[in-house]
């Protein structure tokens, strides 16, 4: 059984046990979210395809990590103006274990 959800705009497809990175959620580490926009839910031979979302399907998920992505550059240049930038982000996320997904 995976389910395809939707979360900080962003699309993934989960399966019981798997752990994916997500947009910052608030909450606690041990904390358990759950998430409502299932958009496609597959059991077997059985496929829900929601309109938008599944009506009633949720995935249950516990947050392992709070924490903040690697570093990236952002450099900005217009040449021969002497214009130059140099700004850094690192973008914060949250470390989800897939508990169970429901129907």
């Amino acid at each position: 059984m995976y389910a395809i959800i939707r979360t900080g705009g962003k699309q993934y497809q989960v399966e019981a046990g798997d752990r994916l990175r997500v947009e910052k959620l608030e909450g606690e580490v041990g904390a358990t979210v759950e998430l409502d926009e299932v958009l496609l839910l597959v059991d077997g031979e059985n496929i829900q395809i929601g309109r938008p979302v599944v009506e009633g399907a949720k995935v249950v998920a516990t947050i392992v990590e709070q924490g903040r992505q690697k570093k990236i550059i952002v450099f900005k240049k217009k040449r021969r103006k002497g214009y130059q930038v140099k700004k850094g982000h690192r973008q914060f996320y949250t470390a989800l274990n897939i508990d169970t997904i429901s129907a």
